[in-house]
This record gives structure tokens, sequence and C-alpha cells, in this order.
């Protein structure tokens, strides 16, 4: 299930020193992904034994506060519950990173505060979801993930800014959608070579400025919107 670790992170969880894990296996194929292995080919990739993480966990309690879960998309593994309930038997925080395609488990989670922060990937407007994600999905259920996170304490949405796909009326449409959230993030492009559709390998991507102007309509709509990877 665990494909990867990152040992120590400053920016990943919001005011926490944590390691990050990921875990393999996506229902999405944005085409602007860098993980193309860990999204598509995970089975290729060797994986941590959980014995071996947990070990790593009791040897860092004095130096981290919390474990960052990502993929992939971690919601599509049965064993994520279970996991989070023995990274919290050892006093550590949790924060996911999930598309929202799942909402049953993020309730779970909720319900069981087996999370301390959510990270929501929003692709686009509703109705345009499918031109980032290049494959089927079920809308009622990521509406469903975006009402049950906003009922939360701590979390944020947040979006990969694509020119092919991000316009001011866009912004306008997801401002609507997630009108009175607490936090939204705005994600600067980075052109990979690694990207699953290559044509993002070499995209251009949009400037702070035009960043900022999209910043200034979520404004209308949403207290805190901030610029990441700028």
């Amino acid at each position: 299930m665990i494909k990867g670790i990152q040992k120590t992170s400053l920016i990943d969880f919001p005011k926490r020193i944590a390691c990050t894990i990921f875990l393999g296996g996506c229902n999405f194929a944005c085409g602007y992904c860098y993980n193309s292995d860990l999204v598509q080919r995970p089975a290729t990739l060797p994986s941590i034994k959980e014995d071996a993480f947990f070990e790593f966990l009791e040897k860092r309690k004095k130096y981290l506060e919390g474990v960052c879960i990502t993929g992939g998309e971690p919601t599509l593994h049965p064993g994520l519950i279970e996991l989070c309930r023995k990274i919290k038997e050892l006093g550590y925080l949790i924060k996911l990173d999930t598309n929202g395609t799942n909402p049953k488990v993020v309730k779970e989670l909720i319900d069981k505060r087996l999370v301390d922060y959510i990270a929501m990937d929003i692709k686009a407007s509703p109705n345009n979801y499918r031109a980032v994600i290049n494959s089927k999905t079920n809308m009622d259920n990521i509406k469903e993930s975006v009402k049950l996170i906003m009922g939360t304490y701590e979390y944020e949405f947040r979006t990969t800014v694509l020119t092919n796909v991000h316009t001011k009326e866009e912004f306008k449409l997801i401002g609507e959608w997630l009108r009175g959230a607490k936090a939204y993030y705005l994600q600067q492009f980075r052109a990979m070579e690694t990207a699953i559709d290559k044509k993002y390998s070499s995209a251009k991507s949009y400037s702070i400025e035009e960043l900022e102007e999209f910043k200034v309509i979520l404004k209308e709509y949403i207290d805190k919107v901030e610029l990441r990877g700028c």
C-alpha cells in the first residue's frame, strides 16, 4: 500500500513538521500529474512494509508532529482506516490528501476522528471536470465530499491552474460552488517531463500576475485565497 515516504516535510502539513507517505493507484488520469508510475503502474513500484513504517514513526516521535497521507488517491485503499487508526495511536496528527471521489470513506475518517486536516483537490468547475481528469466520475460524490469537508475544522481546497482549462469564468463558477469555504489555494502549474500527458511536459504556466487576477475573483466567495508554488 505504501509506495514511498518523504521522511521530513515543513510544507505538506500546515504549521506542522511531518512526514509524507504515498499510496499507489488513482481513479483519475490528470494529464499534468507527474507521478505517472505511482498513479498508473503502482504494482511496478516497491512497497514499504507497514512494520518498517511504524518502526520509523516510533523513532521519530521527538521530531515529527504529523503524517501526511497522499497518493495517488488514498481513499481507494481498504486498509486506510486501519492505517490511520494505528498512526493516531502513536500520537500523530494526520493530514489526508484526496480527490473527493469517495465521500463514504471521508465521512468515516471524520466521524471516527482519524484525520485532523483534509486537503481536497478541486480540478475544475463541476461541469468541466472531465477536461482535467480524463476519466469518468460521479460528480455527486465529489460534491458530497466538499460538503463533508466544509463541516470539519481544518481543511483546504486547492487547484493546480492550467492555461488550457482555467479561465476567469471558470473561477467564478468554482467560487460559487465553494462559497463560504475557509481556505482555497491556487497552485502554479509546473511542466514536468514525467507528466501523464506529454503535452504538459512543456506547457506554459500562468504568470503570478494572472494568478492574482483569479485570486481577486475568488475572494468574492472565499475569505482566504492564497497562491502556492509561485
